[in-house]
């Protein structure tokens, strides 16, 4: 079978769909970003690529502080409207009730099953469209519910995953093994 060039483009399956969130003039406010990724364990980093017109932007690199926000699929229409207006013209602050954590200046929220309080460490411009924004997760929120053995657990938390060429939101599904334990067999075996 012969491979079919299709064209440099960002084709990585599945992404995240997660909520960046943000002090912008005074106010919180939050952003739908599927360019999100874990850049090492530890310190734990994590990296958000932003496009250059996004209001939140500018509230990053004022508070050098942001969070990272992980929707659960009864969150889907919430998370779509404040990846959908911008803060310039929508006042987001309300969609949903923030808290704060240590840093102060990075609002999250407290439907999220998930959140991580970012420090900013680095912000990165390649000259494109975006900035990327490396923050150093400093704490990590979860409603007890989606914890198994007081660690998150997928199926639990009901994350969200995007398709980014086709616009269209999916849920996780199925187990299929056990990660460094699967693969533990000789090549032929496998």
């Amino acid at each position: 079978m012969e491979k079919k060039k299709i064209g440099a483009d960002t084709y990585l399956y599945p992404m995240p769909t997660t909520i960046v969130g943000a002090n912008v003039n005074g106010k919180a406010n939050f952003l739908t970003i599927a360019y999100c990724g874990i850049v090492q364990h530890r310190p734990p980093l994590i990296a958000v690529a932003l496009a250059k017109i996004h209001y939140t932007n500018a509230g990053i690199k004022e508070n050098q502080t942001f969070s990272v926000n992980i929707p659960s699929q009864e969150m889907a229409k919430a998370a779509d409207f404040v990846g959908i207006y911008s803060g310039r013209g929508q006042d987001k602050s309300k969609v949903f009730d923030c808290f704060y954590g240590g840093l102060k200046t990075a609002p999250m929220i407290k439907e999220a099953p998930l959140n991580l309080e970012c420090r900013l460490i680095k912000a990165l411009d390649f000259g494109g469209s975006g900035e990327i924004f490396i923050g150093e997760i400093t704490e990590a929120y979860a409603k007890d519910e989606i914890l198994t053995d007081g660690l998150p657990d997928i199926k639990k938390l009901n994350p969200i995953v995007f398709s980014m060429h086709d616009n269209t939101y999916w849920k996780v599904g199925d187990y299929i093994g056990k990660a460094w334990e699967m693969g533990v067999k000789p090549k032929d075996e496998v």
